[in-house]
């Protein structure tokens, strides 16, 4: 008698017009993958809340800046947590998955990140730069971002947006990990070229760094990317802490290192399915 296979709804938006990326394809890939050992159904995010009853979990994945369907997926975020539904990553992150706040709890906090405030009050505690960056709190994919000189910034601090000091990096690098270990790092040459990207060897310094993050969100399971940049005193500063939907950039890897991550991927959602 043959064995049922786990059912996974994978949440993605293949039509989402990344800048630099293709997420239909990175999602084309791991699907045709999983197939091995799951029986898989892809769906918009508009459609997840409608369609998960019939599956023992869903994987959401590059399903796009939840900004452009807010209402779905409050609905969707609010029926999965009432009803148990097993969503991968699972809805307790506390990075991008729940907005940008965590980027002043870790500056209060100490943290390595680059300083940022949302308050009149508190624009002196950033340290001088020629200009500052200027986000909303629920953006994501550079939507409203704005680089603004220093006077401009007490009409701007309204609560309702983030504010850090422009960074002169020399190179943007991000670590991707499957539950809390550490697959592989990637990083920019060309600063100017968000997602050019080449493989990275990341120092035992540089994954102390990354692993702290991983720590402090406290996901037992899911796919997290941590971006950093390289300051100009040498340190590493966090950007973001990706924990809903990542981009994996999986076409910069070659063969063996896309074949290491599927590896790590169906394990963890393994372990998922079997909690």
């Amino acid at each position: 008698m043959a064995v049922a296979r786990p059912r996974l709804l994978y949440v993605t938006d293949l039509a989402y017009p990344a800048r630099g990326r293709r997420y239909c394809d990175e999602d084309i890939f791991l699907t045709s993958r999983l197939r091995a050992d799951f029986d898989l159904a892809l769906c918009h995010p508009c459609d997840a809340a409608a369609l998960m009853d019939a599956f023992d979990a869903v994987v959401v994945r590059n399903s796009g800046p939840v900004l452009a369907y807010r209402r779905e997926y409050d609905a969707f975020r609010e029926r999965a947590l009432r009803e148990g539904t097993p969503v991968y990553n699972p809805l307790t992150g506390r990075a991008d998955m729940a907005g940008k706040q965590y980027l002043l709890d870790l500056t209060t906090a100490g943290f390595p990140v680059i300083p940022t405030v949302d308050r009149p009050e508190d624009l002196g505690l950033l340290p001088p730069a020629d200009r500052y960056v200027v986000k909303p709190k629920l953006g994501a994919d550079s939507i409203g971002l704005r680089i603004v000189p220093g006077e401009e910034l007490p009409g701007l601090a309204d609560g309702k947006v983030l504010v850090q000091p422009r960074v002169d990096f020399s190179y943007e690098v991000s670590f991707y990990f499957v539950d809390h270990a550490f697959q592989y790092a990637l990083y920019t040459p060309d600063p100017r070229r968000r997602w050019e990207l080449a493989p990275y060897e990341a120092s035992p310094a540089d994954l102390e760094f990354a692993r702290r993050f991983i720590e402090w969100n406290g996901l037992a399971h899911g796919v997290q990317r941590v971006d950093a940049c390289r300051a100009p005193e040498g340190g590493l500063l966090l950007v973001e802490l990706e924990d809903l939907n990542p981009y994996l950039s999986l076409d910069t890897l070659d063969d063996r290192g896309r074949d290491a991550f599927v590896a790590a991927l169906t394990a963890s959602l393994y372990r998922f399915l079997a909690r």
